[in-house]
């Protein structure tokens, strides 16, 4: 039996001889060095933690190239995550699911504490505290999600002081006070979220509490100076498919021997202690860290300035990934496809995201520099997505799509509008794609059964609009119905009748709505060719 804690780890040869990667440096060392001299705390100990940042701390001790540790933060505690963590002394098995169907599996040593921000124990927000305001803090980074970024209602932390707070965000500002007062220590807020100028994002969230504390006479207003200017909030661009823990791969590991406990707490969330994911990922950082960072360039991440992230980040989000995704995602659940890997099997949905990628997305995207478009979208296409042992789902997926529809079609449409010699009209796959979303929100599939559709903020919203559409009932459908909706900037991130889409849009969607297997149908027509 594998033990998944330190005292298990001694018998190295027995995890080895079952084909496990361990960590190559003294653990007990490393535990020391971060108590000691704290480097890099991380919030946000989720899946794409523990596959990515976890993992290049890894390497980095393993490399003899960073000392101490990652010190990961939780939201808030519970006897099920707690017991988690201590039972497997915070150490993670990665499992990369290879497109080969080859596997590589790694026990991740490099958490050396995990804390818990929102904990009622008084003694969590002490030691973080303790962490912030020593002198050999270089880097703060964050995986929260887009929506973890929002600051909620902060009228009672900002009517109190900073060592009050009780909110996420006013705890997390009230770290940055803490080291403010230790001396005004620099430091770097780095959010690795996947979406758009995500340092402005965590940069906006913690100035909501330092300025409301500044107004009310709470903290000095050189705090927020002291936030201007010696803290740095960069951007970045990530990619890395991380689905949750899969049941296929918790059997792959209870076959080799490894004691796995309940793989998700009674509220739903995943305390595994394993992680899958695929093997491509890329990190590309604004280099901006004014108390020095790791040297994570050498696990392959890309430092360089913000104008080179931006355009790295908009490359994936609106051509060579993310709408990718997204019509995988509404596509499958409307054929009942529950494996994304598997569309990419399916004729016309292949033809679907390479015409969205490669045709329509491709002629307007612009080369960072440090990753090409095309071969970006190359390994997307011919590696990533088709990986058949990557346990992700068009339902996941398809979670939040009003949220990404804006940057994932917009911005090419609009880059077709903005540009003389191209006209939107002559689009297909996008438009279809849209389409398709529409005729997803109606919630029945191709054969007529009804399925529930990803949580999204604007389903209601836009099942409403919608309600008089009816599978079966092309006509239902009609221009004036849709024109609100579509014509609607906030959810498609430009008014898609004033840019002349709307007459194929809404054509396209009678067409999906003509009866059982219409869905087949239209796919077929318009992308066999």
């Amino acid at each position: 039996m594998l033990q998944l804690n330190e005292f298990g780890l001694r018998d190295a040869a027995l995890w080895e001889s079952a084909g496990y990667a361990l960590p190559q440096y003294d653990r007990a060392a490393m535990l020391a060095a971060t108590k000691r001299a704290p480097q890099w705390v991380h919030f946000g100990a989720g899946n794409i933690f523990k596959a990515f940042q976890a993992n290049c701390a890894q390497k980095l001790l393993n490399a003899g190239l960073m000392q101490s540790g990652v010190i990961a933060v939780e939201r808030s505690d519970s006897p099920e995550k707690r017991a988690s963590y201590d039972s497997h002394d915070n150490l993670t098995v990665l499992v990369t699911l290879k497109a080969d169907g080859s596997v590589e599996k790694t026990v991740i040593g490099s958490v050396a504490e995990v804390r818990y921000l929102l904990s009622a124990d008084a003694a969590e927000m002490a030691r973080l505290v303790e962490v912030f305001t020593a002198p050999s803090l270089q880097m703060v980074s964050f995986t929260i999600t887009e929506k973890g970024y929002r600051v909620g209602d902060a009228a009672a932390d900002l009517r109190g002081a900073p060592g009050e707070a009780n909110s996420y965000w006013g705890r997390v500002t009230a770290l940055l006070y803490a080291r403010f007062r230790a001396g005004r220590l620099p430091l770097s807020m780095v959010s690795m979220d996947n979406c758009s100028q995500n340092g402005d994002k965590l940069k906006q969230a913690v100035m909501t509490f330092a300025r409301g504390w500044a107004e009310s006479g709470a903290a000095p207003q050189s705090f927020v100076e002291y936030l201007n200017t010696q803290v740095s909030f960069p951007w970045s661009m990530i990619d890395k498919i991380t689905p949750a823990p899969d049941a296929s791969v918790a059997e792959r590991l209870k076959a080799d021997g490894l004691d796995l406990a309940a793989a998700v707490t009674d509220s739903g969330t995943h305390i595994a202690p394993f992680v899958n994911a695929e093997e491509s990922e890329y990190l590309v950082i604004e280099d901006s860290f004014p108390n020095g960072r790791p040297p994570l360039e050498q696990t392959g991440v890309l430092f360089t300035d913000r104008d080179t992230v931006s355009k790295t980040e908009k490359m994936k989000v609106t051509t060579c990934l993310n709408p990718l995704h997204t019509a995988l995602a509404v596509s499958g659940c409307l054929l009942g496809y529950r494996r994304i890997s598997e569309e990419m099997q399916d004729a016309e949905l292949s033809a679907l995201v390479r015409g969205i990628g490669y045709d329509e997305g491709l002629p307007v995207v612009t080369d960072p520099g440090v990753i090409h478009p095309r071969a970006f979208l190359d390994t997307v296409v011919n590696v990533r997505i088709p990986n058949p042992f990557l346990p992700d789902t068009p339902q996941r997926i398809a979670t939040d799509t009003s949220q990404k529809v804006p940057i994932r079609f917009g911005e090419t449409i609009r880059s077709y509008a903005e540009r003389p010699e191209l006209d939107p009209r002559d689009l297909t796959c996008i438009p279809l794609a849209i389409a398709l979303w529409l005729r997803y929100l109606l919630a029945v599939d191709d054969e007529g059964n009804a399925f529930t559709c990803s949580p999204d903020p604007m389903l209601e919203t836009l099942q409403a609009q919608l309600a008089d559409v009816k599978p079966g009932e092309p006509d239902s459908a009609t221009d004036a119905l849709l024109a609100p909706i579509l014509s609607n900037t906030a959810v498609f991130g430009v008014d898609l009748v004033a840019v002349g889409l709307a007459p194929k849009i809404g054509a396209m969607l009678r067409e999906l709505l003509a009866g059982r297997g219409a869905v087949r149908a239209t796919l077929k027509k318009y992308l066999n060719h």
